[in-house]
């Protein structure tokens, strides 16, 4: 990857943002402000904003994912979710941002029973966490792609291609690619299970695995750090699930209730695609043009 961070940088890939189960314990330097916020009216379009403003300071739940919400070996929390927080809530009248790390698949309960404000994850958008908490307008979205052999010998595109060309794929352990794979027909028993994409990249090189199925942010960031000669990635795809686009698009999330809040989040998100800023906001963290979207919350909440 391509940040300042450096070695930092090669984590955890996004695949856990599918709705399959939540991953990456946090380490005990992180535990950072884990105390319940008060009680917010949420009639009226909520005055969560208000609250906000007045005490100075936004609760920001993240998962220890890089690069999209973590606590940094100098101990501070950054990621492209993070990040982009300290923009626009500053902007908000909030210029100060406190992180409450968790396992991913505790943030939306964590949310909901008021331990933060905000969710600052990257998490995906889809309608089964549409109906529990309320989501702005993504702020990037990543399409799948594979880590290949040099040259690319088995001519691997999609997931049809493995299932056709009987390639070994590997994937990261409860990555949606795997579910993406199996859709396509590949036996999910017969699909290696590497921690992470590092691994896989290694697993593909020595020749144990002819593909690792990845995000295509994933895939370019490792490929770039690693530089190793024995690999390539393929051209960036949009995958499908039961017969459908499967749209990765990471957004930030709010109580249900708080439209002011996510309504003035939005705003000022608007303006920042608008100008380029989330772009030069999230370059550092291995995000390209890419990974920009125009995809609303409401769009994907339907789909």
């Amino acid at each position: 990857m391509a940040p300042p961070q450096g070695n930092d940088m090669i984590g955890r890939s996004v695949g856990r943002r599918s709705v399959l189960a939540g991953m990456a314990a946090i380490g005990a330097a992180a535990a950072v402000g884990c105390s319940r916020v008060s009680t917010a009216d949420t009639t009226g379009g909520g005055n969560l904003l208000e609250r906000l403003r007045a005490q100075g300071t936004v609760k920001l739940g993240i998962a220890g994912e890089i690069p999209f919400g973590y606590i940094s070996k100098k101990a501070e929390i950054t990621g492209e979710a993070p990040e982009l927080a300290k923009v626009i809530f500053k902007r908000l009248g909030v210029p100060n941002v406190q992180a409450v790390p968790t396992e991913f698949g505790s943030l939306i309960p964590g949310l909901n029973s008021q331990q933060f404000d905000v969710i600052a994850a990257g998490m995906f958008v889809n309608p089964e966490r549409c109906a529990q908490v309320l989501f702005a307008d993504p702020d990037y979205e990543v399409l799948d792609a594979f880590i290949v052999r040099k040259g690319n010998p088995k001519n691997i595109h999609s997931y049809a291609d493995i299932k056709k060309s009987g390639a070994k794929l590997a994937s990261g352990t409860a990555y949606a690619e795997i579910d993406y794979a199996v859709d396509a027909g590949v036996p999910r028993g017969e699909i290696q299970i590497y921690p992470d994409q590092l691994a896989g990249l290694l697993a593909v090189a020595q020749g144990r695995a002819d593909a690792f199925a990845g995000t295509s942010l994933t895939v370019r960031n490792v490929i770039n750090q690693t530089k190793n000669p024995k690999v390539e990635g393929t051209k960036p795809f949009l995958p499908k699930l039961d017969g459908k686009p499967a749209y990765g698009a990471g957004a930030f999330a709010f109580r249900k209730g708080e439209t002011q809040l996510r309504d003035a989040f939005n705003e000022e998100l608007h303006k920042m695609k608008q100008n380029g800023e989330v772009k030069r906001v999230l370059k550092p963290f291995g995000f390209t043009d890419t990974e920009m979207t125009e995809l609303t919350a409401e769009e994907l909440c339907k789909k």
